[in-house]
């Protein structure tokens, strides 16, 4: 992936911040985002078909920039959405977009629902004037915020790509996640957040990749030491450490929580809609990807590949992803409608 963001950078790829007015938005559980401003970030050509990205819990508008090292930071998807890539900035526009609750937002914990998330991206929409997408491509969370938009607002669809998510949480899933959120309040209560919100990260990287790739990395050998320690636990400790610095407690809280709170009648999903699934993914297996495909109300198509690299992989295997995308991609084009 370094050598891909470099040769990017090379190219001279550059954003463009864009926001909404700010508004109240009153949320599907009652509280209200005051002031909430819509922040994305378009790239490409302008007047290219558009194609919105909203990618996971820990992703943000920094679709295509270029990396600073830090866990988090821009550019989390500059090997897939460059010039010449897959999803290539030649010839496509592309905007990503931050997620609720952002950072004027967290100083309370909030409910927010994937379809709250919908909304919110159709402001920034109409504060752009766009009309109607050429195509959303929704990763994890992203995904299941693009289909709530493709289900609320089909008259703005043109085609739909999720990798890594369904109709519905995956309740091994929602198990995990609900320990993490508890022992996050369980610290909070001790007054340690920040070292809740670090061990809550650790466990979620469990559900991350797969049991076969932690057994190709680690040895999960004692070091000698006592109390002894063990790499893939000093892994973990150190993913957990980093954590806090891109995610605020309750942002988290409310990402999590919302990603369980996530349902949706797939039948009002009419638009060509393709799936992307890994046969190692914990949080969206193939049987639940295969179900939410089963019961779209549109044509659907599901792509199924190898790696160990479980729900990751749309970060980690571009040689499968690549001609997905790229098939994705040249099949919007053809579509014409309005971009930004």
């Amino acid at each position: 992936m370094k050598a891909v963001c470099e040769l990017k950078e090379q190219s001279r790829v550059i954003g463009q911040d864009v926001e909404s007015p700010a508004c109240d938005q009153v949320l599907d559980y009652g509280a209200v985002l005051q002031d909430d401003v819509v922040r994305g970030r378009l790239y490409g050509p302008k007047g290219a078909p558009l194609i919105v990205i909203p990618g996971g819990i820990s992703a943000s508008r920094f679709v295509a920039d270029g990396r600073d090292g830090r866990e988090g930071s821009g550019g989390w998807w500059c090997e897939i959405v460059r010039p010449g890539g897959p999803v290539d900035l030649t010839r496509f526009q592309v905007l990503g977009v931050d997620l609720a609750p952002g950072p004027d937002h967290c100083e309370t914990r909030i409910t927010i629902t994937t379809e709250d998330q919908a909304r919110r991206l159709t402001r920034l929409l109409e504060h752009l004037g766009v009309e109607r997408v050429h195509s959303l491509i929704g990763m994890s969370y992203g995904g299941m915020v693009a289909m709530q938009f493709a289900a609320l607002f089909p008259m703005r669809m043109g085609k739909l790509c999720i990798f890594g998510a369904a109709h519905r949480p995956w309740p091994f899933a929602v198990g995990l996640r609900g320990i993490g959120r508890r022992i996050i309040e369980e610290m909070a209560r001790l007054g340690d957040a920040k070292k809740g919100l670090e061990l809550a990260r650790a466990l979620a990287m469990t559900t991350y990749r797969s049991p076969e790739e932690f057994a190709d990395r680690f040895e999960a050998r004692p070091d000698g030491q006592t109390p002894p320690r063990f790499d893939v636990g000093e892994y973990l400790d150190a993913r957990g450490r980093a954590y806090p610095d891109i995610m605020p407690v309750n942002r988290f809280l409310a990402l999590s929580e919302s990603i369980d709170l996530h349902r949706i009648d797939a039948s009002r999903i009419t638009c060509p809609t393709t799936l992307i699934a890994v046969s190692s993914d914990q949080l969206a297996p193939v049987s639940e990807m295969q179900a939410f495909k089963d019961a779209l109300g549109g044509p659907a198509r599901l792509h199924v590949f190898d790696s160990i690299y479980g729900h990751d992989s749309f970060l980690k295997s571009t040689e499968h992803l690549a001609p997905i995308l790229e098939a994705f991609c040249e099949e919007a084009a053809r579509r014409p409608v309005h971009a930004a």
